[in-house]
């Protein structure tokens, strides 16, 4: 399963950082993955590791053995249904004229009309990414990144939306550090 998660058709993933304020992130410059996810498409933890890696480059890290911070990154999918039901038809008429449920007679009572149901389960898979920063010396967490939502079927679209979501997790990334302008 891919981890570019989706929420709705049209839209990114929902993206959530957290960190440490107690933690001054200008003392760190290097780090290393201590564990990249697995269990979906290697092409996909490619891209992913690329994507962070870039990031990380842009804000002057670098990737080292002997690094300060260590990167853990999780993935974790499950199917989910969703449950479309439509109605037609006038089924439980309100107060009227006619013959009537329960023998009202002509003067009125509460009426009764064919229908019919129909339900449409359709299956999809849901999507989360976390992204631990733990500093390697003292293994305290110091930063976290989470995108969830719906995982498209398509490649291209799993690679665009996990390239959203690792842009919206580093858009503040170091926390306290001011935020880059564009130009």
């Amino acid at each position: 399963m891919g981890i570019a998660m989706v929420s709705g058709c049209a839209t990114t993933p929902a993206v959530f950082t957290d960190y440490d304020p107690g933690v001054s992130f200008g003392q760190y410059r290097t780090y290393r993955w201590a564990q990249k996810p697995e269990g979906y498409s290697p092409l996909e933890q490619q891209r992913l590791v690329a994507a962070v890696d870039a990031k990380l480059r842009e804000r002057g890290w670098t990737q080292s053995t002997e690094a300060q911070i260590d990167i853990v990154a999780n993935v974790a999918t499950e199917t989910r249904y969703s449950l479309d039901s439509f109605y037609s038809g006038p089924a439980w008429g309100g107060w009227g004229w006619g013959g009537g449920w329960g023998g009202w007679g002509c003067c009125g009572g509460w009426g009764w009309g064919a229908s019919y149901g129909s339900t449409t389960t359709r299956a999809y898979t849901y999507g989360t990414l976390v992204l631990d920063m733990f500093d390697a010396q003292s293994k305290r967490a110091i930063w976290r990144g989470i995108a969830q939502g719906t995982v498209p079927s398509d490649p291209q679209r799993q690679t665009t939306n996990m390239l959203a979501s690792v842009d919206k997790m580093f858009a503040t990334f170091p926390p306290g550090a001011p935020i880059a302008q564009a130009q």
